[in-house]
């Protein structure tokens, strides 16, 4: 079969073929769509004509009509959700139409704005083709070409929606605002923002949509200035208006300026929709402004919306944002048995859990779930996934994943970046390897997953190869990509390689270093011991304002023991009055490990002045799903006898072997017998000397700890892997230390 014929048969086949329900055939409707969009624009492109070949019927609009309206009072009888009704309904209208032999313009136009409607735009540009064939001559209405944009909008079908603006404008057809709507908003959602303002200008009549669909195309590009200047200029405001910039400054990180907005539109009296309460509550969260939410509650109070769904859930994500987690599960057990999506709800609470680091109570509350008969999606499952991994909990982080497979969810991007992390975070590198090889759909946020997963394990080199795997397939590197990948250089010491992916970021990918690239950098020259370049990279890139960065620089100093710009570093924390808890310990460390012990007293003082508190250095491991925690010293634990009794022999034995005391690391004045004994009950050694108490021999054992791994315990562990013939893999606040036979696998660099 030649071409043609072929292009000619695959245009008949698609005017024949029933239409279909919701969900049946997809693959075949899609060439059926391409083929009658193709049909359908290649008539317009001459307005003279309207000839397309095609054997299929359609019907009276009248029958249409009395069809939906019987299904619809049958839907309000049965309670049928209202999208199910609109979708069989709309069926059984085309049906009839479809058996009908005369069908008038009206009726055409009610059967492609209903597809236009219920999102049906393929079908609706098949039968806007049909229509073409049946009606000769007669041109479409307005209300059929606004139909008609809809579907090209819906299906990205710029091409398409271009070449029906240019026969509207040819064929002298009168455009109202809605058609100049349509028309605007077909190249808004298609991404032709240039033409969507060259038609916006040319408008000789705008309503308040005609604004706020150029308004939000201006901010789909990045043109906040853009974006405002149209929104200031505009006389027709609406809440959608509001809507819109205010969502549209949120967007792109522009908090403090949507917060500016959203004070405005009060001022104005503006009433409030469902959405902007939705909006704002996602602003105040955000902005972890309790008060701003408070007030925004009492507003829906107010207005008798806490039941309303949208709201509800919105408020609820609000509290989680805020750290108010009680204030979420409150709202929560009022109102979650109401709402048709449980599910969402659900999810909500189980990822508010996790963004408050309170992974224990996360998963109890997904158990909650699954006990009460509520389906596990993918979201939430995700959401369980990061709280296994943030708690290090690796043997229900194989539930989890064993309870994906189950379910037959498909380990789609975000899943499976979840998944990788868990098992990367729970120090089993290998698992997290073996799911990234596996997924089917790498996206840049899972590429970058891998590659910090590689970074925290030291393997910097491994994920320096992951960037260029990731490159080769043709993915572009965001932020969070380079950041990933300094990261990954400074956590191996790859000093030049650093440099270089540095000026790669913005002379390939045009990125914009931020503070956490410019942190990134700082933190790889301090590791390297290159505190000179440290000094001098923040000078000249003009970041002195940046507090993290000085903590960076404090944080090398004090591993380089360089007291000059340790000094100068709490100075300028000082200055930018972000002189927090960790600045202090630091410097206190610093003076102490000198023998400054007065400077250590004056420092300390004024720690107690502050009311600064200290955050208590505490280790845990993972025994048959309990977490077991330690602190230094402590003996609150019901094992602690055992504990501190076979841990007393094992020093012994490590001293045996070759391992002395780090007696210069104790940052207390006190005599050097206490020294040792202070040292010898760190929490990462009553951790390790449970496990081992608790395990049979050789098991690996999952230590964790909340800060960095001291160097004495860091030196003693080596010992313990020789003494003991067991591999221990430690995460502390930074990477991960894997330990065996005496040696680890950061090399002594961390």
């Amino acid at each position: 079969m030649s071409k043609e014929g072929a292009a000619e048969a695959g245009a008949n086949a698609t005017a024949t073929t029933p239409f279909r329900r919701p969900g049946e055939g997809t693959e075949v409707r899609s060439l059926m769509a391409q083929a009658a969009r193709k049909a359908a624009c290649a008539v317009l492109l001459s307005p003279q004509t309207f000839i397309f070949h095609s054997s299929a019927r359609l019907l009276p609009v009248a029958e249409a009509c009395a069809a939906k309206k019987a299904i619809h009072r049958q839907s309000v009888r049965g309670c049928v959700p209202s999208s199910s009704v609109i979708a069989r309904g709309l069926y059984n209208a085309h049906r009839v139409f479809d058996g009908t032999p005369t069908r008038s313009l009206p009726a055409w136009t009610s059967i492609i704005s209903g597809c236009a409607r219920e999102g049906r735009h393929a079908d609706g540009m098949r039968a806007f083709a049909e229509m073409l064939d049946e009606c000769g001559a007669t041109a479409p209405n307005a209300f059929v070409l606004a139909g008609v944009l809809r579907c090209c909008a819906g299906l990205g079908d710029v091409e398409s929606g271009r070449r029906i603006h240019g026969w509207i404008l040819r064929s002298g057809v009168c455009p109202d605002v809605v058609l100049c709507n349509a028309v605007l908003d077909m190249y808004a959602k298609c991404g032709d923002h240039g033409r969507a303002r060259r038609a916006f200008g040319a408008m000789a009549q705008k309503d308040a949509t005609s604004w706020n669909i150029v308004i939000r195309a201006c901010l789909q590009d990045g043109d906040l200035v853009g974006a405002t200047q149209l929104f200031d200029e505009s006389s027709l405001r609406d809440v959608s208006s509001w809507n819109t910039i205010v969502s549209g400054l949120m967007r792109h990180g522009h908090t403090t300026e949507a917060l500016g907005r959203l004070q405005q539109m009060v001022r104005a009296g503006v009433t409030f929709s469902n959405y902007t309460y939705s909006m704002v509550f996602a602003l105040a969260g955000l902005l972890s402004s309790r008060d701003l939410g408070r007030q925004l509650h009492g507003r829906v109070v107010v207005a008798v919306l806490e039941e309303d769904a949208f709201v509800g859930c919105s408020l609820m994500d609000m509290y989680c944002k805020c750290g108010e987690m009680e204030s979420a599960l409150s709202i929560f057990d009022r109102w979650s048995d109401f709402t048709e999506d449980r599910q969402f709800a659900w999810s909500t609470m189980v990822a508010g859990y996790v963004q408050n680091g309170r992974e224990e109570e996360a998963l109890e509350f997904f158990r909650r779930m699954l006990r009460e008969g509520v389906p596990a999606g993918q979201f939430i499952l995700t959401s369980v996934a990061s709280a296994c991994a943030n708690a290090g909990m690796v043997e229900q982080g194989r539930q989890v994943h064993g309870f994906v497979e189950k379910l037959g969810h498909r380990f789609d991007a975000p899943l499976a970046s979840a998944i990788v992390d868990m098992y990367s975070k729970s120090g089993s590198l290998e698992d997290a390897c073996r799911i990234f090889k596996s997924a089917q759909t790498k996206n840049v946020a899972l590429w970058t997953t891998m590659m910090c997963s590689y970074a925290s394990h030291g393997q910097g080199r491994m994920a320096l190869e992951i960037f260029s795997r990731m490159k080769a397939e043709k993915i572009t590197p965001n932020e969070i990509t380079l950041v990933a990948v300094l990261s990954a250089c400074s956590h191996s010491g790859l000093v030049s390689d650093g440099y270089h992916y540095f000026n790669l970021m913005q002379e390939e990918y045009g990125i914009v270093p931020n503070t956490e690239h410019y942190n990134c950098m700082v933190d790889l020259y301090g590791r390297a011991g290159l505190l000179d370049k440290a000094k001098n990279f923040i000078e000249e890139n003009k970041i002195s304002h940046e507090a993290v960065v000085w903590k960076t620089l404090l944080s090398a100093c004090r591993l380089h023991k360089h007291i000059e710009y340790a000094q100068l570093a709490s100075e300028k924390l000082v200055q930018l009055e972000q002189y927090d808890a960790g600045s202090y310990v630091l410097m206190s460390n610093m003076y102490a490990t000198n023998n400054k012990w007065l400077d250590t007293f004056k420092l300390r003082s004024s720690m107690k002045e502050r009311r600064v508190r200290k955050q208590p250095g505490q280790s845990w491991i993972h025994m048959k799903n309990v977490v077991h925690r330690f602190v230094a010293l402590d003996t609150s634990h019901p094992r602690s006898a055992e504990i501190y009794a076979y841990l007393e022999k094992l020093m012994e034995r490590l001293k045996e072997m070759g391992y002395t005391s780090r007696t210069d690391l104790v940052v207390h004045d006190i005599e050097e017998e206490q020294r040792e004994t202070s040292l010898k009950f760190h929490s990462e050694k009553l951790a390790i000397a449970f496990g081992i108490i608790s395990t049979p021999v050789g098991t690996a054992l999952r230590i964790f700890k909340n800060l960095r791994v001291c160097e004495d315990c860091h030196e003693a562990i080596k010992f313990i892997t020789r003494a003991t013939d067991r591999e221990i893999v430690v995460r502390d606040l930074y990477r991960f230390h894997h330990f065996k036979d005496g040696q680890c696998s950061c090399e002594d660099f961390w």
